[in-house]
Formats: C-alpha cells, sequence, structure tokens
C-alpha cells in the first residue's frame, strides 16, 4: 500500500491518521463522560483529567499533521455512483468535522489553562496557558466544550452509519477505500449496469 493517496484509494498514513483520531476521540468522549461522575476521593479524580488533557494536546498534533496532509496530497476520485447531493454533503461534512475537532480542542486548552497553569503532556513536555484568567474563562469554555463534543459525536455517527450505507446497500467503494482496498477493483453494482447498458 502506498504512503500517498492515489485516484482510487487512500494512502497507509492517511489512513493511519483516520482510524487513529477516530478511536481517540470516541475514547476521549467516554474519558469525558466517565470523568463527569468521579467524586473528589476518588483515586482517577486527578488522573482522569490529567490523561485526558494529554491525550487532547497529542490528538491536536495529529490533528495538524493530517490537515496539513490532506492539503498536500490528492484526494481520491469519488465513487462514480454517487450522486451530486452526496458528493457535496459528503465534502460539507468533513470540513464539519475538522472545523469541530479543532474548536472542540481550543475549548479544552482554554478549560486547561484557565488558572494559568501549563498543560503537561505525559510528563514528556508542557504546554504554557497564553489566554488566561478572563472573566468565568473556566465555565464558559466548559459549557462549549461538552456541546462541541456532543456535535462531534453525533456528526461522527451519521458520517459512520452514511459509510456503512454505501458500503452495504449501495455496494460502492466509498467504504473500501478507506480500508486501503482499490476502488477500481471494486465497481459499484449500478456502475456495472450502467457500463453494461452501454
Amino acid at each position: 500500500m502506498p504512503v500517498k493517496n492515489t485516484p482510487n484509494r487512500y494512502g497507509w498514513l492517511s489512513i493511519a491518521l483516520h482510524w487513529s483520531m477516530a478511536l481517540a476521540v470516541i475514547g476521549m468522549f467516554a474519558l469525558g463522560l466517565w470523568m463527569r461522575e468521579l467524586s473528589y476521593y476518588d483515586p482517577w479524580y486527578k488522573d482522569g483529567p490529567a490523561l485526558h488533557k494529554s491525550i487532547g494536546i497529542v490528538l491536536f498534533g495529529l490533528l495538524v499533521v493530517r490537515t496539513v496532509w490532506r492539503n498536500v496530497n490528492m484526494r481520491p476520485n469519488d465513487d462514480p455512483a454517487l450522486k451530486v447531493w452526496e458528493r457535496i454533503s459528503a465534502h460539507l461534512t468533513h470540513i464539519a468535522l475538522y472545523s469541530l475537532m479543532f474548536a472542540l480542542m481550543i475549548a479544552g486548552y482554554l478549560i486547561s489553562t484557565a488558572d494559568g497553569r501549563a498543560i503537561e503532556v505525559f510528563g514528556w513536555f508542557s504546554v504554557p496557558a497564553t489566554l488566561h484568567d478572563l472573566p468565568e474563562q473556566e465555565d464558559i469554555a466548559g459549557e462549549i466544550h461538552e456541546i462541541l463534543a456532543w456535535c462531534l459525536i453525533l456528526l461522527a455517527s451519521v458520517h459512520a452509519l452514511a459509510a456503512l450505507k454505501h458500503h452495504f446497500i449501495n455496494r460502492d467503494s466509498t467504504l473500501l477505500k478507506m480500508l486501503g482496498r482499490d476502488a477500481a477493483l471494486h465497481p459499484a453494482p449500478s456502475t456495472i449496469k450502467k457500463e453494461a447498458k452501454e
């Protein structure tokens, strides 16, 4: 499998970034929900948020890498069976997902640095607080962070359901390309019928 994308499939770097970030986002959402239930005397009361912050910073770095890679690398062709509205909605969904992730992580950063303290990332390095001590910064950023997290999970769920629908119902190559399969080797049934008529 090539590193870079080709007209018919995604390269291994795009695939690795996509699936690792998808798993990390789901894990971070679950961790965030779990942390809300912790009491002050729970052993994870401090360790949970510290882990959440560290993963969040790493995830932000991966998001930057993925965004740069997406812009310098070619994008595989859409499956010929896709309708115009499906192509447009898929493109807009990707923009929304990237925008939500960036906004979510910035809100998380503002929560974590509201008191002026840096974020320690797994003890490897620290990210300094650049904007802090704003009125109710932690509370406002916290509310925004929670709303954005739910929006991201809901939109990602729709995105996943759409991919499954294309794979099992439309039987096109949309999902296969993100699994490293060559779309040219898996034409959609509708495409085959169209070519047969011609």
